[in-house]
């Protein structure tokens, strides 16, 4: 994990003391309303629909065991004994005091972290893959250049005031669990021809109220130029986005405008001009960062343990966690395990005070003293020995952090809605909460597979509702909340390629819609050949049956 050095720590210092200051001012009216919000936002702090809300980075979504106390703490005394995990990896206190927020953003930058960049038409946080260096179909671990593109990206004069906000997602995978192609800039590792390490390039995709799969651009960029042409795509965004409406102002319309070819020329011509003269990443610059990420001491086994062997004789909760949240390593006699965010009756992705420090006691026992958040809103503890696991699944049951259901019905991704986010047009979270209480029976959830369902409380798609296999829009309809469902997204996860849903019909209301879903689900079961996923059968048949059946149930 990065380590702070004494120019990373004096940059924090100054910033929190800078933030301090710019707050004071506000508070004592000596600035205004228009001339505080920017510098709130792009220290994380937005102003939601009961209270502040302060957003704080976790770059790749990595955590420390320390930071983890650290976000305990401040839970507890300067919010309400909770905090939310984004589906950008990051952290979300709902409930500060304005007063407060310099002290908070000091506290953390005890631990190494902070809240820069984490909102404001900026680079936001670089995102990534929450089982990157574990992973078996991995081509390289992708966190060191992560690191790199933050150290480039935070307080970038030229790109302090973009259009709008940016997104960059890095992943060295072949099954893609970063969504890159969803992102303003997403980016693979790959190899070329001659074993040369470097990256595949996709540019302009995005959610929200114009959702876009983002295209590749180039097919190969060696590593030493990553920096250079990141600037080169940045530098003509900055010059030919739209500033005069934000809803057309994402990098996504500019590349739709002009085209992906002449967008890519032009991206092209910039990199021609400045890649020479731009610090290409020499290779000790790219050794240097691989240091701080380098293997944990895996103790070697004459005879490892595999996790099939693990579950024999095993009481049948454990067996099921075994099966849907634990997944191989590449390590022998490790595995990576998922600590579900999902239970009943909770908000997806909110974590308590106590939850935070039990999990930084059970990454110190049992992770190396480190765990990542990820895109669906859990989190993964990386490097357990798969002879402490079941150990490790019973001190974590005492928390209530084993729910046996990532990647399935009820693991719900979903954003803070109408409860707490002025923006939103209906309440999510209620949403969830009424589909999980009404699947609650795992052996029928677990007989459907697969299955991702996200639920987000307005177009802006912070829950990425676009990309669920089942998605659902809150929308207002005449000052009542409302629900539109799609169905027929995907990521780009499991060899299915990346897709927008496609809106099934009228929106329902919010008592309709455990009905809906219920009938759309024995839709598939009943028409379903047998091991086929809900998005091969959705294409095989089409919408119509789907959407007969779905309306059928409310009449």
């Amino acid at each position: 994990m990065y380590q702070y050095d004494h120019y990373d720590k004096q940059l924090l210092r100054e910033r929190v003391q800078q933030f301090r200051e710019q707050t004071q001012r506000y508070l004592d009216g000596k600035l205004s309303e228009e001339a505080f919000l920017p510098l709130r936002l792009q220290n994380g702090l937005y102003i939601q629909r009961l209270a502040p809300m302060l957003r704080v980075a976790v770059p790749y979504g990595m955590l420390s065991s320390d930071q983890l106390r650290k976000l305990a703490d401040i839970c507890r005394r300067y919010d309400k004994g909770y905090c939310h995990i984004t589906t950008r990896q990051n952290i979300q206190f709902n409930w500060p005091q304005l007063e407060a927020v310099p002290n908070i953003l000091a506290e953390l930058a005890e631990v190494e972290m902070h809240s820069i960049q984490t909102s404001g038409n900026c680079i936001r946080n670089v995102t990534s893959d929450a089982f990157a260096a574990i992973a078996d179909d991995e081509v390289a671990d992708p966190r060191p250049y992560c690191e790199m593109v933050r150290q480039w990206s935070t307080l970038h004069p030229e790109f302090a005031f973009l259009p709008r906000k940016f997104k960059i997602a890095i992943t060295g995978s072949i099954d893609d669990r970063a969504a890159l192609q969803f992102h303003d800039i997403g980016l693979r590792l790959t190899h070329n021809d001659k074993g040369e390490m470097g990256f595949q390039v996709f540019v302009g995709g995005g959610q929200g109220r114009t959702p876009i799969i983002a295209p590749r651009i180039r097919d190969f960029l060696p590593q030493r130029y990553l920096l250079s042409y990141l600037c080169a795509i940045l530098r003509i965004y900055n010059r030919l986005g739209r500033r005069d409406n934000k809803y057309k102002a994402r990098i996504k319309i500019l590349v739709k405008a002009m085209g992906v070819e002449e967008f890519r020329k032009a991206v092209e011509v910039e990199w021609l001009a400045i890649k020479d003269n731009y610090s290409p990443l020499r290779d000790q610059d790219i050794e240097l960062a691989k240091q701080h990420f380098s293997q944990p001491k895996y103790q070697s086994f004459d005879k490892p343990l595999s996790i099939s062997e693990l579950g024999q004789n095993k009481q049948p909760q454990f067996k099921h966690w075994l099966m849907h949240n634990v997944r191989s390593h590449k390590s022998p006699g490790y595995c990576a395990a998922v600590l579900s965010l999902k239970t009943p009756g909770k908000a997806p992705g909110d974590i308590t005070d106590e939850q935070l420090e039990a999990v930084a006691n059970l990454a110190d026992r049992y992770s190396y003293g480190e765990v990542r958040t990820t895109h669906q809103q859990n989190i993964v503890l990386a490097d357990v020995r798969i002879d402490k696991l079941y150990e490790c699944w019973q001190a974590a049951r005492n928390h209530g952090l084993v729910s046996p259901n990532i990647n399935t019905l009820t693991d719900i991704i979903c954003c803070p809605g109408g409860d707490f986010c002025a923006l939103a047009n209906a309440k999510s979270i209620p949403v969830a909460n009424v589909i999980q209480q009404h699947f609650d029976d795992l052996d029928y959830v677990y007989d459907l597979g697969e299955l991702s369902l996200n639920i987000s409380g307005c177009m802006n798609a912070c829950a990425h509702h676009h990309t669920g296999n089942i998605g659902i829009l809150g929308v207002d309809k005449k000052g009542e909340e409302f629900y539109q469902v799609t169905l027929g997204g995907s990521e780009g996860r499991l060899n299915q390629p990346a897709a927008i849903g496609k809106v099934l019909g009228p929106a329902f209301s919010r008592q309709q819609i455990p009905s809906v879903i219920q009938s759309i689900l024995k839709t598939f079961v009943a028409l379903r050949i047998e091991g086929e996923h809900f998005l091969n059968t959705l294409e095989r048949i089409g919408m119509a049956a789907f959407k007969e059946q779905a309306y059928a149930s409310i009449r």
